[in-house]
């Protein structure tokens, strides 16, 4: 099988250093050259190209660009491929994508990869990234079942733990457990940052140790990823955010009247709670 991946970035560039060490041949579509040519040096792929053309063999294929070029993508993509090729994507929303790209291909499924880190780029690339890691498969009613199948025993060999859902209900959990620990890191960061007392905000960058490391690292990641996750996933983004709102506010309240048998509470029932999104990881 030749397996095909458009975005040799993170995420594309480590799935085609698995796929290579599985004996697939990969062939990497980028639309720079000169990430083309360290695909081919560090081993990501077979062959490269800047044209999507050298996919017209392929019969699995990963779009692994920016959410909002995933849709433009398979525009252009659809003249090389064969009949019955398979397309999917690599989007953390699926409701803007899966549809429309249903659409302009019978053979698409959509998919999910929950796996990554801060540093981006062909370089960041690392083989067993996917490893014990959430896969979202998320097909629609008119999805043909041979091509979530074949999806399917592909993704299994990356070691990751294999999830299916519709569009809807994956970008409503991601929204709660990905998207709003986004917009919530970025928001600590842009507060600390803020401390009007220069001498205060210069102690506090020198005591920030592994507490500060963990709240803020998802919002200190790859500024336009998290720009598409608020466009792309705005209604189920908008609700998670007004309910954290919610919940800061009764913090808040709970401080400011020394309520502190109801903080300990909430304290108590979150580190209860916690274990239901993390016991299994």
């Amino acid at each position: 099988m030749n397996i095909g991946i458009i975005g040799l970035g993170l995420i594309g560039g480590s799935l085609g250093l698995d796929f290579r060490k599985q004996g697939y041949s990969v062939l990497g579509v980028s639309r720079q050259q000169s990430t083309c040519d360290i695909a081919v040096q560090k081993g990501v792929v077979d062959e490269s190209s800047t044209s999507l053309e050298l996919l017209a063999t392929a019969d699995l294929i990963f779009i692994c660009t920016p959410i909002h070029l995933i849709v433009p993508t398979l525009e252009k993509l659809t003249p090389y491929l064969k009949p019955q090729a398979i397309v999917t994507d690599v989007g953390s929303v699926k409701g803007a994508i899966v549809g429309n790209c249903g659409q302009l291909w019978s053979n698409f499924v959509g998919s999910h990869p929950m796996a990554g880190k801060t540093e981006q780029g062909i370089n960041a690339a690392q083989s067993g990234l996917f490893v014990n890691t959430p896969y979202v498969i998320t097909p629609l009613e008119s999805t043909p079942n041979f091509a979530v199948e074949i999806l399917t025993e592909i993704v299994e060999k990356l070691g990751c733990q294999i999830y299916y859902s519709s569009p809807e209900e994956h970008d409503r959990a991601v929204a709660w457990i990905s998207h709003l620990p986004v917009m919530i890191s970025t928001s600590l960061v842009q507060a600390c940052g803020k401390e009007q007392d220069l001498n205060i905000r210069k102690l506090a960058e020198n005591l920030a140790s592994s507490g500060f490391r963990d709240t803020s690292r998802v919002g200190a990641g790859n500024p336009e990823l998290g720009l598409m996750m608020a466009k792309y996933n705005r209604q189920a983004l908008l609700i998670s955010l007004k309910n954290y709102r919610q919940n800061l506010d009764q913090i808040i309240d709970y401080i400011t009247r020394e309520q502190w048998q109801e903080l300990e509470e909430i304290l108590v029932s979150s580190h209860q709670y916690r274990a239901n999104f993390i016991q299994s990881k």
